[in-house]
């Protein structure tokens, strides 16, 4: 599919800012994966508390970003148009890298089993093609 600039990504996903966490999609097939990016700046407003000596990106929002990107994989389907995915649950997850303001976060989710409203999708989070977060996504549309 087509690359999606932030209007089209919020016509897809219900977050805005401040935590909308992915700034663009550079390819994506509906119920199969997504692939974004996440130019971090330090601008960012959760730099000011972590930390504000030596800026680092929360893993949790790394995660988040993923579970977004993910978002974009299911919600672009037909029928869940309109609808939230929620976490369900986080698995294996491994934080290797840390994000530091000037990365790019490559980010891409690929759902691997999807039964009805919920479903797993195996992320990972790259910067310059090194993995800096891998984990195992489960979510439920609601």
């Amino acid at each position: 599919m087509p690359k999606l600039n932030i209007e089209e990504i919020e016509a897809i996903i219900p977050h805005r800012y401040p935590f909308l966490l992915i700034d663009s999609v550079e390819d994506y097939n509906p119920g199969e994966y997504a692939v974004a990016k996440k130019c971090v700046t330090a601008n960012e407003p959760f730099f000011q508390g972590h930390f504000p000596k030596y800026k680092v990106m929360p893993g949790v929002l790394i995660v988040e970003a993923l579970a977004q990107t993910g978002a974009i994989a299911l919600l672009s389907l037909p029928e869940y148009k309109g609808k939230i995915a929620l976490f369900g649950g986080i698995k294996n997850c491994k934080f290797k890298t840390p994000v530091r303001p000037g990365d790019v976060l490559e980010l891409s989710c690929r759902l691997t089993n999807r039964k009805g409203p919920v479903g797993i999708g195996e992320a990972e989070a790259k910067i310059n093609g090194k993995i800096a977060v891998k984990a195992e996504l489960s979510f439920a549309i609601q």
